[in-house]
C-alpha cells in the first residue's frame, strides 16, 4: 500500500498538468460504454502509455486512453479501456486506476463488462444492472498490508452495488423504456471461455452472469469509500445443456450493437447523480 501512495505523488502531479478538470466521477468505459466517450466534452486525452504508473491495455476493442472532460455538465475521467489479470497484470496494476480516480477527487464510479448469460431468461444484447457478484479470480488487490489513509483493513461488501445508484438505474431505464435485466456478476481468471460443466457450477453458486473483469476495480473502490454503479452487457449465452461455440467476432458483433443503448443510457444517469 505504501508503494500505491508513491505511485499516486507521481501520477497525479503529472495528470493536473494536463487538465484542470477535477472529476466528481470515475468511468470504466468497458465493452458496451464505448460510446460513452463520444458524448463527453473534452478537454485532455491521454494515452495510458504516457502516464506514469498506468499499464498499457494489450485487448484490441479497448482504445487505451484517460479521458478529462464534462459529461452532461458533470466532471469526469473516463478510462476508454481497462487492464485485465489475464493480460499478466497483478491486481494492484489493475485496480491502479480507481485509486487514481479517487485521489483526483471522484467519489463515484460507473464500470461496465461484457459477459456471457447463465440466467436463461436472459437474451444477447441485454443490459444487465449488477447488484452482486462472486469473485473467483483467485486473487484480492487488497492483499498485502493495508494502509488506513486508503481504506479500512476489512471493508464491508454489503452493498458494493450502491443501492440508490442501482434504484436511480431502474427509474431511468423504465422512463427510457430500456430493457435492464439485475443479477449476480462472476468474475474468473480467463483468459479462455468457460466448460460447460464450469457454467453449471457458476449457476448452482448463484451467478447470473459470468466475466473477466469489474470485481477487482469495485472492491478497490468501495475499499477507497467510493459508491459503484455496475452494469454488463450479455453478448452470448453460456446455458451448459444448449452450449454453442463462442467466438470473439461474435461477441464483439453483439457489443457493437447493444453500445448505444448502454452508452445512452449512462448518459441519461449520470446528469441525475447527486454528487
Amino acid at each position: 500500500m505504501k508503494e500505491i501512495k508513491k505511485q499516486l505523488s507521481e501520477t497525479i502531479p503529472f495528470l493536473q498538468s494536463k487538465t484542470n478538470v477535477e472529476p466528481k466521477l470515475g468511468l470504466i468505459l468497458g465493452t458496451g460504454m464505448g460510446k460513452v466517450a463520444e458524448t463527453i466534452d473534452k478537454e485532455a486525452i491521454i494515452p495510458y502509455a504516457n502516464i506514469p504508473n498506468f499499464a498499457v491495455s494489450t485487448v484490441e476493442s479497448h482504445a487505451g486512453n484517460l479521458i478529462f472532460g464534462h459529461l452532461k455538465g458533470v466532471p469526469v475521467m473516463a478510462m476508454q479501456g481497462r487492464f485485465h489479470y489475464y493480460e499478466g497484470y497483478d491486481m494492484k496494476t489493475i485496480t491502479y486506476p480507481v485509486r487514481v480516480m479517487k485521489a483526483l477527487g471522484a467519489d463515484t464510479m460507473i464500470v461496465s463488462c461484457a459477459v456471457g448469460a447463465l440466467n436463461p431468461l436472459f437474451r444477447p444484447g441485454d443490459i444487465m444492472l449488477i447488484v452482486d457478484h462472486i469473485n473467483l479470480l483467485g486473487d484480492n488487490p487488497l492483499r498485502g498490508v493495508n494502509d488506513d489513509e486508503l481504506g479500512p483493513r476489512f471493508p464491508d461488501m454489503s452493498r458494493a452495488y450502491t443501492p440508490e445508484l442501482r434504484k436511480l438505474a431502474e427509474k431511468v431505464a423504465l422512463e427510457s423504456g430500456v430493457r435492464l435485466v439485475q443479477g449476480v456478476l462472476v468474475s474468473v481468471m480467463g483468459p479462455n471461455l468457460e466448460t460447460a460443466a464450469e457454467y453449471r457450477f457458476f449457476r448452482t453458486i448463484g451467478a447470473d452472469v459470468v466475466g473477466m473483469s469489474t470485481v477487482p476495480e469495485c472492491i478497490v473502490a468501495v475499499h477507497s469509500g467510493m459508491r459503484v454503479l455496475g452494469f454488463s452487457l450479455i453478448t452470448d449465452m453460456c446455458l451448459p445443456d444448449a452450449l454453442e461455440p463462442a467466438t470473439l467476432e461474435k461477441i464483439l458483433e453483439v457489443a457493437s450493437k447493444a453500445d448505444a443503448k448502454l452508452s445512452g443510457l449512462v448518459a441519461e444517469i449520470v446528469p441525475k447523480m447527486k454528487f
